[in-house]
């Protein structure tokens, strides 16, 4: 038996990563993220997320994201899906459509085909979208702010955007009110986990 491969999306500030790491540690599962994951991936995510990375067009962003994820899915995730063992990612390729298919204009067409190559047939189980309004979630952030985050207000609406119409148009995505309590967060994903026994 195959173990269940469980994403977070989610704009900055949704508390994917904190969701994320609760559910690894409930069903003693893997959890890793998206970019990083691997030693290839922490050097490609060093360069997409470090603020001093200048002049890398979007395409180039978006063919470096799916090169760290055909390197997490190959070298981690596929493996440990196949040993039986669940694995809990924070960001998968829904937010590859978000951010580079919406947010830099690439469009999902484009962006969808490259990152279904990359997971080479590997695909969520569940995803759970955290949903909160963009400027609640900015506002959230603490500390250096990079790449993404640094991004203005309209950036991240069209995110939060793409987020729920890939949401709207996919089962396997449930959508979590993230603007509660991290207490209501939590029960509202533990319900949404319900049918991953």
């Amino acid at each position: 038996m195959t173990g269940r491969l469980i994403v977070f999306e989610g704009g900055e500030g949704s508390g994917k990563s904190t969701q994320a790491a609760r559910i690894a540690a409930d069903r003693n599962a893997l959890l890793t993220r998206q970019p990083g994951g691997t030693e290839v991936g922490a050097s490609i995510r060093e360069l997409l997320l470090s603020t001093n990375t200048v002049g890398l067009s979007a395409r180039a962003e978006a063919l470096l994201m799916a090169a760290d994820r055909a390197q997490h899915v190959e070298e981690l995730i596929a493996p440990t899906l196949q040993s039986g063992r669940d694995v809990v990612c924070d960001r998968y390729f829904g937010s590859s459509i978000a951010y580079q298919g919406a947010g830099r204009g690439l469009g999902a067409e484009a962006v969808l085909p490259l990152s279904l190559f990359a997971v080479d047939g590997v695909l969520p189980d569940l995803v759970v979208l955290l949903d909160v309004p963009a400027d609640i979630g900015l506002a959230r952030s603490v500390g250096d702010v990079d790449r993404f985050e640094a991004q203005d207000l309209a950036f991240h609406e069209t995110v939060r955007a793409s987020f729920l119409e890939q949401a709207d148009a996919n089962a396997t995505w449930v959508v979590v009110d993230a603007t509660g309590s991290l207490e209501q967060v939590a029960t509202a994903v533990d319900a949404a986990l319900g049918s991953l026994s």
